[in-house]
């Protein structure tokens, strides 16, 4: 039996002509998974049948949106997870599910090589080949465009000569990559930091611009997890799905960023999340309304070094697993009901409940019934500025001058 790859297959162009490229330069029988993390389009029949007629030996096709939601979303949403204080990580969330599916299928097809269609100068190549390493280190992996020189025009040439059924229109300027927690749009005109964004682009959001009245919406969460939407049971999926709707309606979720990328290079990049932004601003609500002070403080401090983990393609590493355990117990009391009005690109918090809840009106209130003792205030004020005060009585000029 000849050696097989199988490669990550996406129905376009690039993963099309990889097959027989693949095959091509390096004899490997081609097997070409496609994992279906939300993205929409055609059907995944349409592409499996694609794969086939474009020479792969085998395609399977893998429906991952539950997994996606359950395995790799919640995570992200308990982390609070924006790389940069504003992505959250839309590619870099499916990447090593995608890599995982692709480790499982080479055992089970008795593959030794693995493949994906990232260029060199991106994040994904990465994030694919060291959660590969991570998973299966026996396996190798070959990428067509970056070490067997496959160029888009050479790839347009492959597909015309051999008759490939690859519909070729003009070229879209954009390098788009979606799933169902957002899109990720590049080059083209916006690799000009200084151009703005034009309607065009967007696909999940509408104008938040244009006036239309506003929506107002319940997020229930049970240990993190969204479970319920205005009171109505969903899967994670499912909530998902629905705020992708709901808040893109109102433009929520677009973000224009310059992105430091784990390569060493600055890129312009334009996304779009709905659910994502709504749904992490829910939570972090949730959050301050029932964890503690310091465990509040010291998980944002967690949640930074989260995202840049997942960014930098450290899925499955060992300090990624330890800060999800730490994550997951900082989730069992975060359980309760966020109310949002989302309009005009803003999801705003006006309400929040919990059984779990820190917040003590007796405490809080300024009106009768208040039971916070102030008379306790005075010596605690004294107590926590001792140290500033012998530390500044030190520093005096007249001390350090030694007069």
């Amino acid at each position: 039996m000849a050696e097989r790859v199988v490669l990550a297959y996406s129905g376009g162009l690039d993963t099309s002509v990889g097959i027989g490229w693949l095959h091509d330069a390096t004899g490997k029988e081609v097997v070409a998974l496609a994992v279906d993390v939300g993205q929409g389009g055609e059907s995944m029949d349409d592409i499996r049948q694609r794969a086939l007629d474009c020479g792969a030996v085998e395609a399977v096709v893998v429906d991952a949106k539950n997994e996606f939601a359950d395995e790799f979303i919640v995570p992200a949403l308990k982390a609070n997870a924006l790389y940069q204080k504003r992505y959250p990580l839309v590619s870099a969330l499916s990447r090593p599910l995608i890599a995982k599916h692709l480790a499982r299928v080479a055992k089970e097809l008795g593959a030794d090589s693995v493949a994906h269609g990232c260029t060199g100068k991106g994040n994904d190549q990465v994030r694919f080949e060291a959660a590969v390493a991570a998973l299966a280190p026996d396996l190798t992996s070959i990428a067509p465009i970056r070490d067997l020189a496959l160029t888009r025009d050479k790839a347009i040439a492959y597909a015309e000569e051999h008759g490939l059924p690859i519909k070729q229109s003009k070229k879209n300027p954009y390098s788009i990559d979606k799933n169902v927690w957002g899109r990720a749009v590049e080059t083209g005109f916006l690799e000009d930091p200084w151009n703005a964004p034009i309607e065009d682009l967007y696909e999940y959001t509408q104008d938040p611009s244009v006036d239309r009245p506003a929506d107002e919406v319940t997020v229930t969460f049970a240990e993190g997890v969204p479970v319920a939407i205005d009171g109505r049971v969903v899967s994670p999926l499912e909530a998902v799905q629905q705020l992708n709707a709901l808040a893109g309606k109102h433009g929520i979720g677009r973000i224009d960023i310059v992105e430091d990328r784990l390569v060493g290079i600055k890129s312009r990049e334009v996304y779009e999340a709905p659910a994502a932004l709504a749904l992490i601003a829910a939570h972090e609500e949730l959050e301050n309304l029932t964890l503690e002070r310091d465990l509040g403080r010291y998980k944002r401090g967690v949640e930074v070094q989260w995202a840049d983990l997942v960014y930098d393609g450290l899925w499955f590493s060992g300090l990624k697993r330890s800060l999800d355990a730490f994550i997951d117990h900082t989730q069992q009391h975060v359980s309760g009901d966020i109310r949002m009005t989302l309009a005009g690109g803003r999801a705003t918090v006006t309400g929040r409940r919990s059984v779990e809840s820190l917040y003590d009106f007796s405490l809080a209130t300024y009106d009768t019934g208040d039971t916070f003792d102030q008379s306790l205030a005075k010596g605690f004020i004294e107590l926590w500025s001792l140290p500033s005060k012998i530390s500044a009585r030190r520093d005096l000029p007249s001390h350090s001058s030694g007069d």
